[in-house]
């Protein structure tokens, strides 16, 4: 889809400007042909000289240079695109963007370009979540500019977490692939697809409840990528910090038991891939009220014991997507978190639960995959074991996509 399209990639101040030299090079792969535009914060991180080396073009900074108003300047610049990409996007830029500034060489191309825009936000969680922030990038979708990002994760400033950073590289390249009219000519056209992601919160009384630490991130990423193949997606997510995917109608749930009525509902599909790490098991009787801890004192010492918690088994959606009779998808793909034995037990699961496919991944301290942006996953099928490398977890959503755009049987 990138083949032979030209890209201007306006890269703005923001330690993740680092990342557009990786996006630069993915491009370049692909066929793609770009040129740059580095503002004076983006300086500061990035050299024009390594912009210059990767797309092998000149670098553009300054808006009024003569030798280059002569001969390109900024409205051809910014005309001779096939796309704009602004990556990073600091606030400062998409304020200025909403507010139709013209005081850079950046903001003036933004402004003057007649092509689709794209930008790739990136800032500290507590910039992101600001009300300004929130409105200018509410106004510029308005517009009609796309977004890719931002995702969850740690932040440069130390000890800093949450929403903020720049997606990756191969998001990024996924995201221009499907505006280049990927999605519409792609290989699931005319599929129907359900991806379940997140946690479950599960009850113990109006502010407490049981869950584990899936931040999302891959199921949202599969998502993505079987609507970018043009599957017609729904994505049913447990409570996560994850951006809705851009084309997926998005059902947001709580419970494993609301999760399995979505997915019920959201049947027939072509492929289900059941990503969500489901809570096993529920608080028999949800309090109505908060509990309280029982009163100090007595031959305790002072000590007040725990109110016992009786639990009950939650459902299990995917031994019951892969065990019906009637309307059972083409593909049942499960995922398995394990912190041990990760093979061993994946194969096991995968013939307990009546799934054709088993994607199982280390989630043990050491693998740091929960809440990390990497993965390295085992792909379980009838045919025996997988290792895929260590690698992101939007390219192991997209090498998932294409090996079920692959198996799927023409529709």
């Amino acid at each position: 889809m990138l083949d032979g399209k030209s890209i201007l990639l306006v890269v703005t101040g923001g330690i993740a400007a680092y990342k557009c030299l990786e996006v630069i090079r993915r491009v370049r792969e692909k066929g793609a042909r770009v040129r740059c535009i580095l503002t004076r914060g983006g300086a500061n991180f990035v050299t024009p000289l390594a912009l210059g080396a990767l797309s092998e073009d000149r670098v553009f900074q300054d808006l009024f240079s003569l030798t280059d108003e002569h001969e390109i300047g900024h409205i051809r610049l910014s005309r001779e695109a096939d796309v704009v990409l602004v990556a990073p996007a600091s606030a400062n830029v998409l304020a200025k963007m909403a507010a139709g500034q013209a005081d850079d060489l950046a903001t003036t191309a933004l402004l003057a370009t007649d092509k689709p825009i794209m930008v790739a936000p990136a800032m500290n969680p507590a910039m992101w979540a600001h009300p300004a922030t929130r409105a200018n990038m509410a106004i510029l979708e308005g517009r009609g500019v796309h977004r890719v990002g931002p995702t969850e994760g740690a932040m440069a400033e130390s000890g800093e977490w949450g929403l903020g950073r720049m997606a990756e590289p191969d998001a990024i390249v996924a995201a221009l692939e499907s505006l280049f009219g990927g999605a519409a000519d792609g290989l699931l056209k005319d599929r129907r697809a359900l991806v379940t992601s997140g946690p479950t919160h599960e009850a113990i009384d109006p502010v407490r409840y049981l869950a584990n630490r899936s931040s999302g991130k891959q199921g949202h990423a599969v998502a993505t990528a079987l609507a970018r193949l043009g599957a017609a997606t729904t994505l049913v997510s447990g409570p996560t910090h994850q951006p809705a995917p851009a084309g997926v109608h998005l059902v947001r749930v709580e419970t494993a038991r609301e999760m399995l009525d979505a997915c019920l509902a959201a049947l027939p599909v072509d492929v289900a891939v059941m990503a969500a790490a489901v809570a096993d098991w529920r608080p028999a009787d949800a309090a109505r009220n908060k509990l309280k801890k029982p009163a100090k004192g007595g031959k305790s010492g002072g000590k007040s014991a725990p109110p016992a918690l009786k639990l009950v088994e939650n459902p299990d959606i995917l031994a019951t997507l892969g065990g019906r009779n009637e309307g059972r998808p083409q593909l049942v793909v499960g995922f398995a978190a394990e912190t041990d034995a990760v093979v061993e037990n994946a194969v096991a699961k995968r013939r307990a639960k009546g799934c054709d496919w088993l994607v199982a991944n280390d989630v043990s301290a050491a693998a740091a995959t929960f809440g990390g942006d990497d993965n390295q996953v085992h792909l379980i099928t009838a045919d025996g074991v997988e290792e895929w490398p260590k690698i992101s977890k939007s390219a192991v959503a997209e090498r998932l996509a294409q090996r079920i755009a692959e198996t799927l049987e023409p529709a």
